[in-house]
């Protein structure tokens, strides 16, 4: 069925969001950059002043009445936050970002698991931080690091994930929920199952999935599951590891000093009980607070209801890019098969070009190689332009889009 703005349901959400009010070189601000980073609502920023301005003070090491209350706002922030995404407060691990939760796997568990008889897999479309970490893990222990192919929509096969898996000397499989550059949804529920069939831990980068989509880690059943803050609404400065309890109690600390201690002799250390074995030093308290005010906003909004919006304009940015000449799409072409981004290309016209041609008219959208250089070289290009929804884009925006393509398309003609 044809998608078209006049057809399209819409939650409009936009008056929630203060920035958006601006103007750039005198044009509507479109901000299509969200897989990037995400645009704050009134709530979270107002949580984040009032703890500044009104409850400011450490945790976890005073008994005044301040003291009290800044711990009280921190702990119910992390048990908002794991209920949020369906974990245990217990093995949901503050971090600085995800990048710094998957690191904490990787030095933590990988270099007191793994042994050169082993191996670690990932996948073509990861990002980065679910692949340097790995890399430095491996040549740290002696371990193999293998790949899982994407195909030319973009998909992984389980098969070849089996045919690894049945080797015998798989360990852990790293793979993204949601693909930064693709938009490929993976089949997380299923790829965890087969791993842990095989005796293979999982370990899931879902710093995409959980700002766009229901995410239940309980359901899902990997080992760590990573995310960011910044991405679903909330401050920079925070991530989260939600993972098995038993194997993080099983885990050594990555961080070592403040809040993660028990007590210190000259001869030895003891550690703290979860969650704060793996939270050294002073936390993170108003980017958490700012975190649990942005899981409530998007709870009330309803996971299921931002899905469905972020998907139909997915949707109609995929039938309105497909529409124009010299347009090649990246990943599946079906918005059900992706999260709410669209990687293309346009012929004769450099990514960074167009993105700053883009600019000039108040659309923000990412040109880069996304952090994905390993899927940069599978795609054969070297960056692609990409334009990623949130909850507070609407249609027009999706329009916006297309009309500065055409006219960057109309520049370089």
């Amino acid at each position: 069925m044809t998608t078209t703005a006049s057809t399209m349901t819409e939650l409009d959400v936009r008056a929630d969001f203060p920035i958006l009010s601006r103007k750039i070189g005198g044009k509507r601000l479109v901000y299509l950059d969200s897989s990037n980073t995400s645009q704050k609502p009134e709530r979270v920023i107002a949580a984040i002043d009032d703890y500044y301005r009104n409850r400011n003070a450490n945790i976890h090491r005073g008994v005044y009445p301040l003291a009290v209350e800044a711990d009280a706002l921190f702990e119910a922030a992390r048990e908002r936050i794991a209920a949020f995404t369906g974990g245990e407060a217990r093995a949901t691990i503050f971090t600085a970002n995800a990048t710094a939760a998957i690191n904490l796997v990787a030095y933590s568990w990988a270099r007191a698991s793994l042994t050169p008889q082993d191996a670690v897999l990932v996948t073509e479309m990861e990002h980065h931080a679910n692949i340097v970490p790995w890399q430095l893990a491996t040549a740290a222990t002696g371990a193999q690091l293998r790949w899982l192919d994407i195909d030319e929509q973009g998909l992984l096969s389980l098969d070849q994930l089996d045919a690894e898996l049945a080797t015998g000397d798989v360990k852990l499989v790293a793979v993204a929920h949601v693909s930064n550059v693709l938009g490929t949804i993976n089949p997380v529920k299923e790829i965890v199952r087969r791993a842990h069939d095989a005796g293979a831990r999982v370990l899931i980068d879902g710093a995409q999935a959980v700002p766009q989509m229901p995410v239940d880690v309980g359901t899902i059943g990997a080992d760590f599951y990573a995310w960011t803050g910044h991405k679903a609404l909330g401050p920079t400065g925070i991530g989260v590891l939600q993972a098995d309890a038993a194997v993080l109690e099983q885990m050594p600390p990555f961080l070592a000093g403040g809040d993660m201690i028990e007590r210190v002799t000259r001869e030895r250390s003891t550690w703290n009980e979860l969650p704060w074995k793996f939270e050294a030093g002073t936390s993170m308290i108003a980017e958490a607070v700012g975190l649990g005010a942005a899981v409530d906003y998007l709870a009330a909004l309803g996971m299921t209801r931002a899905r469905e919006h972020e998907r139909m304009l997915t949707a109609y940015a995929l039938e309105q890019l497909s529409a124009l000449d010299g347009i090649q799409i990246h990943g599946p072409l079906t918005a059900d098969a992706r999260g709410g981004l669209v990687s293309f290309s346009v012929d004769g016209i450099h990514p960074h070009d167009l993105a700053e041609l883009l600019g000039r008219e108040g659309v923000c959208v990412r040109a880069s190689h996304h952090c994905a250089q390993p899927l940069m070289a599978k795609l054969g290009v070297p960056a692609t332009t990409r334009a990623s929804f949130a909850a507070y884009n609407v249609s027009e925006d999706v329009d916006a889009l297309i009309a500065a393509v055409r006219s960057a398309q109309r520049i370089f003609a």
